[in-house]
């Protein structure tokens, strides 16, 4: 077992993050009716603690915490490089590394986006303080509603500036509760910006997704035109086009259509944030097939040429969903388990080896040469999520978010409540330098790489045992809300002890479960068995 441990961990210190996926439907677009986000936080060392900040009242004159680091992608505590005031009261909320929900059923996905070098500032010479994650805090603590986060969110980033956190590239983040879905924009504004020029710090846009649309954010900017007469759909900072027309990169006399997505992004080259870049294109074309497969999408088309949103064809569960963040992109070009290189003879004829993998290792890629292509699940995603945003429920159940650990494809997801008052301790339990059996996300990291061995058969034994678990937990919610829903007619208190009991004991069953997988999977496939 120390062996074992010492492998994975050595594994996951070289391994770095690399962007993240989300997808968002809107509630016309899913088969429950409810509003749907999703996120994948593709980096090994992102937090992925799930515990609940209560919300508080505040006396008149108080200071909030700014902070560097929340992610925890830097291997050092969050840092305060700020503070600005204090509203007088502030919701509790669910803090990871990119916080994701609050008690209003208020739900937010995140993935990095590239921008123009011009735009770009770091640490610690920019005047600019607000990360993505810090704004996403004080979204989800001071905002009811999607529509209310995204003015939160975008009049503190103009205030005080943003900070990128990700290798200095813009932001998209996707904000939902049970009416409607947003997609949010956001890029810096250079070096040179300080709260005393009187300029926005940052530059932003929100679109409004399609009730009956799907969109798909795999670390592109996705919305082009806007129009801020439009306030139903749109919302956008003070002067957004500003920064394009003083670069040279927009012409107002040109008579053409201001387009962000263009006007913003790194278009083409080397840059693998840029709108051309294949890693993206891989995603669009994967996702985007599945979502509606009666139109011809083809895989090497420019991204920019995708519909902002598709109407699907046919609705889509929140299932579905966790499927399509699960994927490695099965029957396209890019999947890494169909490489030629995992064919082997058994007498006459070539056979699929069972160590054949869509999870390639860069060693193994380079001793097979097997052409990477970066799949939708990622075996270094710290967590993902999917949430189901409900209209017409009270607070406490309104939104369930189906919560995961490590590798989306060998990931359990478990619901989480957005009322409950406090996870398991060994949800919000992790070192990243110590293995441990006290921690349900170890149990995670180790089933997954155990997999990853010899995937081909050990997938099946994943499978057996997640599948019954995840269907059992979708039967469970519906029983649940049922109960929860005559307790809050009769006591709120009552109702989210009730969700706060369920929560934990699913979370408590899929660790359990986890760790009897490891056991068996290393007790079926270590290197003494016969052959």
């Amino acid at each position: 077992m120390i062996l074992i441990c010492s492998f994975l961990l050595i594994a996951l210190m070289g391994m770095s993050a690399w962007g993240c996926t989300d997808i968002i439907v809107g509630k016309d677009a899913s088969t429950d009716g409810s509003v749907i986000t999703s996120h994948t936080a593709d980096g090994a060392f992102y937090d992925a603690r799930v515990r609940t900040i209560p919300g508080q009242t505040f006396p008149a004159g108080s200071k909030a915490d700014v902070f560097w680091n929340i992610v925890m992608e830097e291997d050092f505590e969050p840092v305060k490089i700020g503070e600005i005031p204090q509203v007088e009261k502030t919701y509790t909320y669910f803090h990871v590394g990119y916080p994701f929900m609050n008690e209003h059923g208020v739900a937010i996905g995140e993935t990095t986006i590239g921008q123009k070098e011009e735009l770009k500032t770091f640490r610690p010479d920019a005047r600019a303080i607000m990360t993505i994650e810090q704004l996403e805090v004080f979204g989800l603590q001071r905002a009811k509603t999607a529509r209310e986060a995204v003015a939160v969110i975008g009049e503190l980033a103009e205030k005080y500036g943003f900070l990128p956190s990700c290798g200095s590239e813009g932001e998209c983040i996707t904000i939902t509760d049970g009416e409607e879905a947003w997609i949010f924009e956001v890029r810096s504004t250079g070096f040179m910006w300080t709260p005393e020029s009187g300029k926005p710090g940052a530059v932003w846009v929100a679109q409004r997704v399609p009730d009956d649309g799907v969109v798909v954010v795999p670390n592109m900017s996705r919305i082009r035109e806007i129009d801020v007469t439009d306030t139903k759909n749109f919302m956008a900072s003070k002067d957004y086009m500003q920064p394009a027309i003083d670069n040279g990169w927009y012409d107002p006399s040109s008579g053409k259509p201001f387009i962000w997505q263009e006007a913003y992004s790194p278009l083409t080259g080397n840059d693998d944030w840029s709108l051309s870049s294949m890693w993206i294109r891989n995603r669009l074309y994967t996702l985007y097939s599945m979502l509606d497969p009666s139109r011809e999408w083809d895989p090497y088309a420019e991204t920019m040429s995708y519909p902002f949103a598709v109407k699907p064809q046919k609705k889509i569960s929140v299932q579905d969903v966790m499927n399509m963040l699960r994927g490695h992109m099965e029957g396209t070009p890019f999947d890494m388990a169909a490489a030629d290189a995992w064919y082997v003879r058994d007498g006459d004829k070539m056979v699929k080896s069972p160590l054949a993998t869509p999870f390639v290792t860069k060693d193994v890629r380079n001793l097979l040469s097997v052409p990477y292509s970066r799949p939708i699940a990622k075996w270094d995603c710290a967590y993902s999520f999917v949430s189901q945003a409900r209209s017409g429920y009270p607070a406490a159940v309104k939104t369930v978010l189906w919560f995961g650990y490590d590798n989306p494809h060998t990931t359990c997801y478990v619901p989480v409540y957005s009322g409950i008052l406090q996870t398991k301790e060994s949800w919000r339990t992790f070192d990243r330098k110590a293995f441990s059996l006290g921690s349900a996300q170890w149990a995670f990291i180790l089933a997954d790489d155990l997999v990853n061995h010899r995937y081909q058969d050990a997938i099946k034994d994943l499978k057996a045992v997640r599948d019954p678990l995840e269907l059992d937990f979708a039967k469970q919610v519906a029983e649940v809300d049922k109960k929860a829903l005559e307790l809050a007619k009769e006591d709120p208190a009552k109702a989210q002890e009730y969700i706060t009991k369920f929560t934990n004991d699913c979370m408590e069953k899929a660790e359990k479960a986890w760790w009897q997988l490891n056991w068996d999977l290393i007790s079926k496939y270590n290197n003494n068995q016969k052959k």
